[in-house]
């Protein structure tokens, strides 16, 4: 007797009798193990993640550049507001307040007794909208309720200047008196708030004439218009750099939006007399950083560290101002790429090419402006003591005043 007998559901080589392939029952150990999924279906998992990785990497960017959007949007709407709401008074859209809340350090002084005379509060109930925005603060358009029209600057960055330091600056520039310089009327000063009141001008800056609303219709500077203005912003920056010696750059801040237009009509003829402004405030800028919103900034020198500017630096800029006006091209962050690219084409040949296209669209004064090119990239020289003096380049200039006087004759 085999010790196997009597086992039935024994199977196996030693008895010749074949286990059967059936798998084991559910309720069998083996049955315990978890039989993984087929390979199809592990396949279509995977690219549901992968899918979903990507989906999330495209969204999360996506959603943080709308919220930067609409964090910009509703930023330029709220200045865009504030650019363009009338009918406030300047009161409303300064830091000062009416006369029971106002701490007057000093009252406004007149430096023209010939204008009409205003006190504080008037000024400050004044219908006011804004004319510009620029690096030192706004220009108001102020309508008094007797319908004078005045030019209010409320300047910014200027808090470090001591009371003492501020009005003897004012003094000094409400004294000047140039046919191209805007007119200092008066000045208030608080601690936490600096007006200037300026004569208002009709036209505009220059640089909405050059670069705004180009189209049908438009009055085109043409080139006795482009000489008249230049010609007056020669004069008018030789005046300030004869009048204030002690100033190292006695503009610094020269560029076309601080040049303001007036407008006269005569005989149909548009007539432009530019008034130039904005000048002479490097002395109250006494924070380190607040002179890098200046024009004379830009100057090489200003650029290479050296910070101690000179009146060459306004000469610069009058270059820079030059080319924008012969060009029609807008001088930028990097002004340097304006003048080495007007370099870049004369040094190939003297071609009309650099020409704003009203001026190419006449046939007048092209020889003309491109010698007035010659004046401009003398003025941009990199090394200061390279470029003419402002006596020098008005000389040159009113040359080209008497030719096209004698042409139009």
């Amino acid at each position: 007797m085999s010790s196997y007998d009597h086992n039935a559901g024994l199977c196996g080589k030693p008895l010749g009798n074949p286990c059967p392939t059936t798998p084991p029952s559910s309720g069998s150990p083996a049955s315990a193990a978890v039989t993984p999924p087929p390979p199809a279906k592990k396949k279509v998992i995977q690219v549901w993640k992968i899918a979903l990785i990507m989906a999330a990497g495209l969204v999360i960017p996506l959603a943080i550049m709308l919220v930067c959007c609409y964090h910009h949007w509703k930023k330029h709407v709220e200045e865009t507001t504030e650019e363009y709401i009338s009918g406030e008074n300047l009161a409303e859209r300064t830091e000062t307040r009416d006369s029971t809340g106002l701490e007057r350090s000093v009252g406004l002084e007149f430096f023209n007794k010939e204008r009409q005379v205003f006190n504080i509060d008037e000024l400050l109930r004044a219908s006011a909208e804004t004319m510009g925005k620029g690096n030192l603060g706004r220009m108001y358009k102020v309508t008094l309720e007797s319908g004078c029209v005045l030019a209010v600057k409320r300047l910014k960055d200027i808090n470090g200047t001591s009371k003492k330091e501020f009005i003897q600056q004012m003094h000094l520039l409400g004294k000047l008196r140039h046919q191209n310089l805007l007119e200092i009327i008066s000045f208030y000063y608080a601690k936490d708030e600096k007006l200037i009141i300026n004569e208002y001008v009709n036209g505009g800056s220059l640089f909405d004439l050059l670069h705004e609303n180009r189209g049908v219709g438009r009055i085109t500077l043409n080139w006795s218009r482009r000489l008249s203005i230049v010609t007056g912003v020669a004069r008018g920056l030789a005046y300030l750099h004869q009048s204030l010696p002690s100033h190292k750059v006695p503009h610094a801040n020269l560029k076309s939006s601080n040049v303001l237009v007036q407008l006269h009509d005569d005989d149909d003829n548009h007539s432009y007399h530019p008034k130039l402004t904005d000048f002479g405030f490097q002395p109250l800028l006494t924070s380190p950083n607040s002179a890098q919103k200046l024009a004379a900034s830009k100057s090489p020198e200003f650029s290479e560290g050296k910070k101690k500017l000179t009146h060459k630096a306004d000469v610069y800029c009058f270059g820079l101002l030059l080319l924008e006006i012969i060009t029609g091209k807008v001088a930028g962050d990097d002004e340097d790429d304006l003048s080495e690219w007007v370099r870049s084409v004369v040094s190939n040949s003297w071609s009309t090419d650099i020409l704003d296209l009203e001026i190419l669209a006449t046939n007048q004064g092209h020889e003309e402006m491109l010698k007035l090119t010659e004046i401009a990239l003398e003025c941009t020289a990199a090394e200061p003591e390279r470029r003419p003096t402002m006596d020098e380049i008005l000389r040159r200039i009113e040359e080209f005043q008497v030719v096209d006087d004698d042409e139009s004759n």
